[in-house]
């Protein structure tokens, strides 16, 4: 839905880009807000396709662009619904994002600074296409943000200024924002080249000389450490720092897997940032989820409105007729409990397929089963919004086919209920397309 005003032709169209809103927050009360300034063109708050919810932005469309940026000077961070919305203007042209001129990277903020004390802090330096502090689900701060400038000049200069400064008693990191393809390169290139290593599971009686006297067979080390609890007893790990890339290698390849008594399994590697641990384990875990749904693509069934009574061994005497089963399992709460759905495995795409076809509306116990192929959570909604926009375009096609029979040209709408004089105000009207998606940094 949007609000429409009449057009001028006379003015471009000048859009804004309104972010960090309420959920609740709808186009009347955008309307209202932003009419204040200037004659509105067009808003549109961007909702799910699916369940409508509002996705947290829109897009404010006014006639004249004085007006959009009047509304950009004075109504930045204003608070609607108890949130401050965060204003910017339209970027219709991505690569202006997504090159990364002009962005920079700020962290260890104080978790007391917000969107406009950083506005504040960086708009000297130069006009800011976008400003935000990453926050939690709770809208507090996580302690780093991004800004865009205009220019790349006023985001060197902010480096330049800004970088290792106290902010809020805090000393903080400014540098130029690095996307996540290159991050990701720059930790491939590390993984090649390094000189600390991590060592974990050795005796928990070697001491710092000892674990030394293991590595500098390899080279030089520059430091080495075993890391201790609070009454000095080794926690049975610690780290080792090489002078050259080559003997930290070395190194690794020597001593990792070996054994160093009392059953354990020496593990040596690069040594690794919590967060580009994380990352690395969350790839990791993403591909194997995509190898294991690969693998189970066309053989496991979704089986739903299942009787309370159906346990596993009921579920698999059910639809073992159908072909051979690798496992079959009925989903239970907390308590043990039924949820009433439960999932069956076969060894066969053709089995599956079968099984579909002779159990789907089958009445087992009291219920008619659903059965269907299981599905990934993305193809699910995906396929949702597929059939959600099928029926939006038969519905238009519909009410066109209706205008029509009744005389009037099909894809046009009746004149808008009269307005009363004294009373001037928005009106609904047909939605109109609002502007490409434009996603801050």
């Amino acid at each position: 839905m949007s609000i429409g005003a009449q057009t001028g032709p006379n003015y471009p169209l000048a859009s804004l880009y309104v972010g960090d809103l309420h959920n609740d927050v709808t186009e009347a009360m955008l309307f209202e807000k932003f009419s204040q300034v200037g004659q509105v063109s067009s808003i549109r708050v961007c909702r799910d396709m699916i369940t409508r919810r509002s996705l947290g932005y829109a897009y404010v469309n006014f006639q004249n662009p004085d007006d959009a940026e009047r509304a950009l000077d004075t109504m930045n961070y204003d608070t609607i619904k108890g949130r401050p919305m965060r204003i910017m203007w339209s970027q219709r042209d991505p690569s202006l994002r997504k090159s990364g001129v002009g962005n920079i990277f700020i962290k260890n903020l104080d978790r007391s600074i917000d969107n406009k004390a950083m506005y504040d802090t960086f708009s000297a330096f130069g006009n800011i296409l976008s400003c935000k502090v990453v926050t939690d689900e709770a809208g507090n701060s996580k302690g780093y943000g991004f800004v865009h400038f205009e220019t790349e000049e006023a985001a060197n200069q902010a480096i330049i200024k800004v970088n290792g400064m106290l902010l809020n008693d805090k000393k903080v990191f400014v540098g130029k924002f690095i996307s996540k393809k290159e991050r990701l390169k720059q930790m491939g290139e590390t993984t090649r080249k390094f000189t600390n290593i991590y060592v974990k599971n050795f005796s928990k009686d070697m001491d710092d000389k000892a674990f030394k006297d293991m590595f500098e067979q390899f080279g030089k080390v520059v430091s080495c450490v075993v890391m201790r609890d609070e009454g000095l007893e080794s926690r049975g790990f610690g780290f080792v720092s090489f002078e050259r890339p080559e003997e930290a290698e070395v190194a690794v390849n020597q001593l990792h897997g070996s054994d160093t008594g009392g059953g354990r399994i020496m593990y040596c590697g690069r040594a690794q940032k919590k967060a580009e641990r994380n990352a690395e384990l969350r790839e990791r875990f993403e591909r194997i989820k995509a190898e294991r749904s690969n693998k189970f693509q066309g053989v496991n069934l979704y089986v739903k409105n299942l009787d309370d009574v159906i346990d596993d061994e009921a579920l698999l005497g059910h639809f073992v007729p159908h072909g051979k089963i690798t496992s079959a399992k009925v989903m239970v709460d907390e308590t043990g409990a039924s949820k009433g759905f439960g999932f069956v495995c076969f060894v066969s795409p053709e089995e599956a397929t079968k099984a579909v076809t002779e159990m789907n509306g089958k009445l087992v116990g009291n219920k008619p089963l659903y059965v269907a192929l299981a599905q990934r959570k993305e193809d699910r909604k995906a396929q949702l919004a597929s059939q959600y926009m099928h029926r939006m375009a038969a519905m238009r096609m519909a009410q066109s086919g209706a205008q029509g029979a009744a005389g009037m040209p099909a894809g046009m709408y009746g004149p808008a209920p009269p307005q009363p004089a004294a009373q001037p105000g928005p009106y609904f009207s047909v939605p109109q397309m609002a502007p490409p998606i434009s996603t801050p940094p």
